[in-house]
């Protein structure tokens, strides 16, 4: 954790001299003196009232003399220059919020137009930076950006103070990406910095300030894409700029900081130790030059600790480690409580006590490190990004060296925690999903370890509190708050308007791009601000909720005794935690008192990868893939996929390599599962099977349980022998939609059907048509209300509508998955695209079944296996309680056939555990009869058999 310094003032120096060269007037005036009751009162209230009378007539001539002759903005900006300046000495922070008042009047009071508009925003922008750099509050920093952004345009080409401004917008985004890593921000802070320098004046005394500044937006931009020219040009710029400034500057600090990890970025591209020598001799440099009181001095210290561990890593020279621990254990003293940069700095310390433990193979020392990780991570001030990798690196530390120790059940609940506090709602879901990444794989850990513990409800939930998190704070935002509203209902119906504004909020704000006008950037800033107050009031509506009695775990993350209250009557949940150490089955059922745990020894993550790396080279080499997002040409119209061409398997009899994995998972997984569940096989197809709810987690996400057996020449044994197999991305998502179970508004129910047969820029899939109209078909013989429309007949606009109209829908056409930003994820129609996000955000009180006939939409990211990044857990999340979807490309020969069989099982075959109602809760039935009607069909094992039915996956309640 390396922290550069920007070298800003507050507000900047060109700012501040300009301010204090217009002419202030502060008056300071004394209250009058309050009279006595004495012996002379009479005397006294006579004089009192003379008093009084010159008073009033002193301070209306003041008045008078002021309007005359004095800007009371001057004024204004006097005082607010006056309490920053005070900040600055004596670290009061209510000092800073009196400045920022002042100069938010100001601003407020400035006429459009005036002249001095400009220099007022440019001083209250560089204010409430700093006053962000001390709280952490995104809504200062995003303030800051938006009025530097207004102050930059109203600014002309030309201008002597442009380049300032430029300089102090890009110190603000830059700041911001500090704390958020957020690429836009550091190539939009290079982008300007840039512009900075160029119309700096090479005589300038600004310019080293400016260049110190672009050295830093430099190395970050270096740091997010690898560019080695970025970093070699920030030693070059910085070098020059330290050379610019006398040694006895007091920013000269600030830049030989930066140059010094500019050295260390570059020395991690190149291993060469001449850069770890100039970075140590920098910094020494710059402590050299730093009073022992200065603020700057616990940077300098921590940073230089770094270098010398840099040094340590090349040289082993174990001096190099005591030198590190020693300068910054100094830093920390010099560091007071809440302060944020504490956590970065106790970071550094715990990693260095960890490395110096290599050596010494001291106890001792393994238990500093671990101290001083836990303190890193339960420091509130603390950036919540280093606050996370705190926690993990002290639940680590525990597990390593004290396997068996209660003491890693809070270290891993804090790291859980602090998965949420992450990503929170104040990012849009893209972001959140990029954040998520860097804890990929931690609920897992977690979850192994409680289980070694014996704590299985532990397990579930941080399984639960870990995973699927972006899905849960969107079911969180839709909540129903009947006993909210029943105890409170304004309170209830503003968490319910504000619900819906970070809904939106969330998944629709644009990204910013070096393309936009500064308009635009002005307006997304705007946003950006609406997005964050709202995630504010959200968090202050949650408290004033749970603060009423019996309120208090309002949206709180269930615990396992109140998951199992709510599972469905019949079946099993089976959650499949896989992990380094461990694998394990957890099963909860109805009337359970607890999870039952299920070891699987002979499973491991090494198979379950291999697993799925050997299904998606099979699925691409036979174009059951698309590559990149783009389309595959098709030759042979008759056997077109989804979109893709037709399978080639082995010959009938040979398992091939499709089976080889589906045998694995029997023998390694789901066997051992069903046999400690008791579930016998299936004596005739008369039997009404058991359901179970598979929720696998990591690489198992990926690979089809729910087909799991042994295929032969023989004959086969798998699970569609012994139960009907659903998915769900996690138990919170089942448990929700049992609670939420109503009946259907008979107005409602019934079927809209679509075919998109030949969507732009899609390959053509004539079977969708041959679909619906066979759908349809059925519909109307049995009675069934149904709508079907086709192509071009219907638009996207029209779709939503019906949607609001029928209970299910049976989309027949091409799918996009966006992996990055799911809610980005569509259909893709004749007219245009059908956006999930735009499906979420109707009110679909009766959604109940929706039937994706389309390719891949349940195939996720596996960089976010655990997040269900694909379109049926969107359309589960968008209000539809079971979901029909596919794992890979289906064949456009097929799929009428298993659609046709699908909805005849639904809807008339009492062996489908049916009746004749239409019910989506024998939807899950419906499907697993219609693929044992495609297996008979196709007759054999065969590869190509085999990845023509597998794909057909059932998904919710």
């Amino acid at each position: 954790m390396i922290k550069p310094t920007a070298g800003s003032s507050i507000p900047s120096t060109r700012a501040t001299h300009a301010a204090l060269s217009k002419q202030t007037c502060t008056v300071y005036v004394h209250s009058p003196p309050t009279a006595r009751s004495t012996p002379t009162s009479n005397v006294m209230v006579f004089l009192f009232s003379i008093v009084s009378r010159y008073w009033e007539a002193s301070q209306r001539w003041l008045r008078f003399v002021i309007s005359e002759y004095f800007d009371p903005l001057d004024n204004v900006d006097g005082y607010a220059i006056d309490m920053a300046n005070r900040f600055k000495e004596t670290g009061d922070i209510a000092d800073l919020h009196e400045a920022i008042a002042a100069m938010q009047e100001a601003v407020k009071l400035t006429p459009e137009g005036n002249e001095d508009l400009p220099l007022r925003l440019n001083n209250l922008g560089c204010t409430l930076m700093y006053r962000f750099e001390q709280t952490r509050d995104l809504l200062d920093i995003a303030g800051s950006i938006s009025i530097h952004q207004r102050a930059v345009q109203l600014t002309p080409e030309g201008d002597a103070d442009l380049a300032a401004r430029l300089h102090s917008l890009g110190n603000s985004l830059l700041s911001r990406f500090e704390r958020t890593g957020d690429y836009p921000d550091v190539a939009e802070a290079l982008s300007t910095q840039r512009r900075a320098v160029v119309l700096t004046p090479r005589d300038h005394a600004d310019l080293p300030h400016i260049a110190n500044s672009l050295g830093i937006s430099l190395m970050r931009h270096f740091e997010h894409t690898g560019d080695i020219g970025n970093v070699v040009e920030s030693i070059s710029i910085l070098r020059e700029a330290v050379q610019l400034m006398p040694n006895h500057h007091p920013e000269i600090r600030s830049f030989l900081n930066t140059l010094s990890i500019s050295f260390l970025a570059r020395y991690d591209s190149t291993s060469d130790v001449d850069d770890i020598t100039e970075s140590i001799a920098a910094l020494q440099r710059a402590v050299a030059l730093t009073p022992e009181n200065h603020t700057a001095l616990p940077t300098l210290l921590s940073n230089l600790g770094n270098s010398f561990v840099r040094r340590y890593h090349h040289t082993h020279d174990f001096r190099d480690i005591a030198k590190a621990i020693s300068a910054q254990k100094q830093a920390l003293e010099l560091t007071p409580r809440g302060h944020p940069d504490l956590t970065a700095f106790q970071i550094n310390l715990g990693n260095s006590l960890c490395r110096w433990s290599s050596i010494d193979a001291s106890r001792d020392n393994v238990d500093a490190s671990i101290s001083t990780f836990k303190s890193a991570a339960t420091c509130t001030s603390g950036r919540p990004y280093n606050r996370l990798y705190a926690a993990t690196r002290w639940a680590r530390l525990i597990n390593l060296h004290d396997p068996m120790s209660n003491n890693v059940l809070p270290a891993f609940d804090a790291a859980i925690g602090l998965i949420a506090l992450n990503a929170g709602l104040d990012e849009t879901v893209q972001r959140r999903h990029t954040l998520l990444k860097a804890a990929a794989g931690l609920p897992l850990e977690a979850a192994a370890t409680a289980v070694s513990l014996g704590r299985v409800e532990k397990a579930v939930e941080w399984l639960e509190q870990g995973r699927c998190l972006v899905w849960g704070q969107l079911n969180s935002l839709r909540t129903p708050l009947d006993d909210l509203r029943a105890h409170d209902s304004q309170l209830a119906q503003s968490i319910v308007e504000v619900s819906r504004r970070l809904e939106g909020a969330g998944s629709s704000r644009p990204l910013s791009h070096q393309g936009m006008s500064l308009s635009q950037k002005i307006s997304m800033e705007g946003e950006a601000r609406t997005h964050l107050a709202l995630s504010r009031k959200w968090d202050d509506l949650l408290k004033t909720a749970r603060a009423i009695p019996g309120f208090g775990s309002f949206l709180r993350p269930p615990s396992c005794s109140t998951l199992m209250q709510h599972l469905p009557e019949a079946g099993f949940v089976v959650v499949v935690n896989i992990d380094e150490r461990r694998c394990d089955a957890i099963a909860l059922a109805a009337g359970q008192d607890e999870p039952l745990h299920i070891p699987l020894p002979n499973f491991s993550i090494e198979k379950a990868i291999r697993y799925r790396d050997t299904l998606r080279t099979q699925l691409q080499s036979h174009g059951l893939r698309d590559r990149e997002g783009e389309w595959t040409t098709i030759s042979d119209v008759e056997s077109t996929e989804r979109p893709i061409r037709r399978v080639r398997g082995k010959e009938q009899g040979d398992e091939g390599i499709v089976g080889g994995v589906l045998r694995g998972l029997w023998i390694e997984v789901v066997k051992p599962i069903l046999e400690v569940l008791c579930l016998p096989k299936m004596a005739s197809t008369d039997q009404v099977p058991p359901r179970i709810w598979w929720c696998p987690t990591g690489p198992l996400s990926f690979l089809p349980i729910h087909a799991a057996g042994i295929y032969d020449k023989m004959g086969s044994e798998s699970i569609l022998d012994y139960a009907v197999s659903s998915y769900t991305p996690s138990i919170s998502a089942l448990t929700e939609r049992v609670k939420k179970v109503h009946p259907i508004d008979p107005d409602v129910s019934g079927l809209f059907l679509t075919s998109q047969p030949n969507a732009p820029g899609a390959p053509p899939i004539p079977g969708t048509t041959k679909e619906v109209r066979s759908i349809y078909h059925i519909a109307e013989t049995e009675g069934r209300r149904a709508v079907k429309l086709e192509g071009n007949a219907v638009t996207v606009d029209e779709c939503l509508e019906y949607m609001e109209r029928f209970s299910s829908i049976h989309l027949a056409c091409h799918a996009s998955q966006n992996a990055i930003d799911p809610l980005q994820s569509r259909f893709l129609f004749h007219d245009g695209t059908l956006g999930l996000a735009t499906i979420i955000q109707r009110n679909l009180k009766n959604a109940d079944l929706a039937y994706l006939s389309a390719c891949q939409t349940s195939t996720g990211e596996e960089k976010l296996s655990d997040e269900a990044v694909h379109l049926a857990a969107g359309m589960l999340a968008a209000g539809y309680r079971s979901v029909v979807a596919t794992m890979w490309s289906i064949n456009d020969h097929h799929a009428p056939e298993v659609a046709g069989d699908f909805y005849q099982c639904l809807w008339g075959q009492r062996n489908c555990e049916g009746g004749r109602g239409f019910n989506r809760m024998h939807s899950s039935y419906a499907l697993h009869c219609a693929i044992q009607k495609l297996r008979l069909r196709l007759s054999d094992n065969s590869e190509k058999s085999l990845l023509s039915w597998i794909p057909y996956v059932h998904f919710g309640h």
